[in-house]
């Protein structure tokens, strides 16, 4: 524990000492462009969007500038754990002329977010012209953004294969339920089919305790490995908290209204994780505009 605080603090330190001399040598206008993290799962129900939105509450308190974009077309709800509704999606930026910056709401700790609404699925219907255009607006998120997390759907169907294969990222949520771990290698064999060096870290949610979570990353990856050829990263895991459930019934993160419960530290070791990865140099980070134009080749 003692340990993990302390990291914690380096990277909250190294965090400031970069911001400050971007401001001193006004490098910001060379900015690379943000980290882009697509996060899904092989089925619903699993915590993928409460998962989501606490990460980013946890990145914005290491001092990270954190966008939510909710790209669940079935089920987005990312306000509603937010508990403020949004009065735009991505529709009004395609289609009303809307500025990217006009539809962000902003919600705990200053994460931002945007409702994807109807606006993901018309990113297919998207002429050249169009796509230059909506790619302008949304590049101004690499300007208000460290990192994008982008919550996809659940499932197979070819709107969520599309953000992960155009995400540089990816998170798994996975639960210890079979059903939930069947559907994970499901989608995990989709994903990889295309693209086998795929970076793919998996979380398990709702563990009993670290040996079971340990026991399912551990079994996951020696059978993806076996059949497919890959090799997954161990994020970690969310152990089942009733501060969860709490937190969600009154519409607040847990790791704001729970701060001191097991969840919350399980979700700051796994941001901190993510925070340590040396893929966070700046060569690396591709941007929100080469996510979106991956996005839309895909589609096309």
């Amino acid at each position: 524990m003692r340990d993990q605080a302390e990291r914690l603090r380096e990277i909250i330190s190294s965090i400031k000492n970069y911001k400050d001399e971007e401001n001193r040598t006004g490098m910001l206008t060379t900015k690379p462009g943000s980290r882009v993290i697509a996060i899904t799962s092989g089925k619903g129900g699993v915590g993928k969007t409460n998962f989501t939105v606490n990460l980013g509450i946890k990145f914005a308190q290491m001092g990270m500038r954190v966008v939510i974009i909710d790209a669940d077309l079935g089920l987005a709800n990312v306000d509603v754990v937010m508990g403020k509704m949004s009065k735009y999606n991505l529709s009004d930026v395609i289609n009303s002329n809307k500025n990217i910056l006009e539809i962000l709401e902003e919600g705990y700790e200053g994460v931002k977010f945007v409702s994807g609404g109807s606006g993901v699925q018309e990113l297919v219907k998207l002429n050249k012209t169009q796509l230059v255009d909506l790619l302008m607006k949304l590049g101004r998120l690499d300007e208000e953004a460290d990192i994008i997390l982008i919550d996809t759907g659940a499932g197979l169907s070819e709107n969520v294969i599309s953000f992960v294969h155009a995400a540089r990222e990816v998170i798994l949520v996975t639960t210890p339920e079979p059903t939930s771990i069947t559907d994970a290698y499901a989608l995990i064999k989709t994903i990889t089919y295309k693209d086998k060096k795929k970076n793919i870290k998996v979380v398990v949610n709702r563990a009993d305790n670290a040996a079971e979570a340990f026991n399912i990353l551990d079994k996951l990856n020696v059978v993806t490995q076996k059949f497919l050829g890959v090799k997954l990263h161990k994020l970690g895991y969310i152990l089942n908290d009733a501060c969860v459930t709490k937190a969600v019934k009154i519409q607040q993160p847990f790791v704001l209204s729970f701060a001191r419960s097991e969840a919350s530290r399980n979700m700051n070791d796994i941001a901190i994780t993510l925070m340590d990865n040396k893929e966070l140099n700046p060569s690396s980070v591709s941007g929100i505009k080469m996510f979106i134009n991956k996005l839309t080749s895909l589609f096309n």
